[in-house]
């Protein structure tokens, strides 16, 4: 199997991953890091944005509340209905199109900030992704994107469901973007500076099975494993979501409240 067959089957299962389960619910537990990548970008009101792998369109439209000349794109088409309704339900004007991110339908140096939070780091040809963001943007632009890290909370999450099921042939770690020295390898000589930073996110659920059983309902990742287990197999799984979940909370009373680290970075067209 040739390289690039092997890309084209990993992409399409990744499709059926994130069309799987709710996520537009999942997305939920994102909306404030549209904020935070907005304001680590440092938008210009008047500025032309891209946002890749919008999703649900949170980034997409915290933008166009800074007064941006805004465009979102997912391969997901359910997701951007979401996002188009989203938008309408506000009154903000966003050009919501289907698009891969690895295939980006847009010319050499059209946008002055190309963004992403939570959403290229998911792509199946990770140097491919990375060369299109750079490729878009304008020279002096700015590339911005928020990545889980591997060391993080969502970097244990997923290694959880890899140990309950083996990741498709190919398929890179989507944490590596959480790494500044990962992104200085995916983008090398197509940009003059790099800033980055961690920061932690808090996320609150009613007890650690209740987050079993929201991951395993709604998160395409998590619903397409437990689809595939046994019974036996699924138990197991949704016993070891909870115990993540109850051993990353920082209180005692049941519930489970914790933090979520990501990665913001932000590079410079060279």
């Amino acid at each position: 199997m040739t390289e690039t067959t092997l890309l084209a089957e990993l992409k399409a299962k990744q499709r059926q991953t994130w069309s799987s389960g709710d996520y537009a619910k999942i997305a939920w537990l994102t909306v404030p890091l549209a904020d935070a990548l907005c304001d680590a970008a440092d938008l210009r009101p008047g500025a032309r944005v891209l946002d890749v792998a919008t999703g649900t369109g949170h980034v997409a439209l915290a933008a166009a509340r800074r007064f941006c000349d805004v465009t979102g794109i997912d391969y997901v088409p359910s997701l951007l209905e979401v996002a188009r309704r989203r938008a309408e339900a506000e009154g903000i004007p966003v050009d919501f199109r289907e698009a891969d991110a690895e295939e980006l339908p847009f010319a050499d140096n059209t946008f002055d900030y190309v963004l992403s939070a939570i959403g290229v780091m998911f792509t199946a040809d990770h140097q491919r992704a990375a060369d299109e963001l750079v490729r878009v943007c304008v020279p002096g632009g700015r590339i911005g994107l928020v990545s889980w890290t591997p060391s993080g909370f969502v970097g244990d999450l997923l290694a959880t469901v890899g140990r309950h099921a083996a990741p498709p042939p190919g398929a890179q770690p989507p944490p590596r973007w959480g790494v500044e020295d990962t992104l200085r390898e995916l983008f090398g000589a197509g940009i003059s500076d790099l800033e980055c930073g961690k920061h932690m996110i808090t996320e609150r659920f009613v007890s650690p099975e209740q987050f079993a059983d929201f991951f395993i309902t709604h998160y395409g990742p998590t619903y397409k494993v437990a689809q595939r287990l046994d019974d036996a197999g699924a138990r197991a799984f949704h016993r070891d979501l909870a115990a993540l979940a109850e051993s990353a909370s920082r209180t005692s009373d049941g519930t489970v409240v914790c933090d979520w680290e990501y990665l913001a970075a932000v590079a410079t067209k060279a």
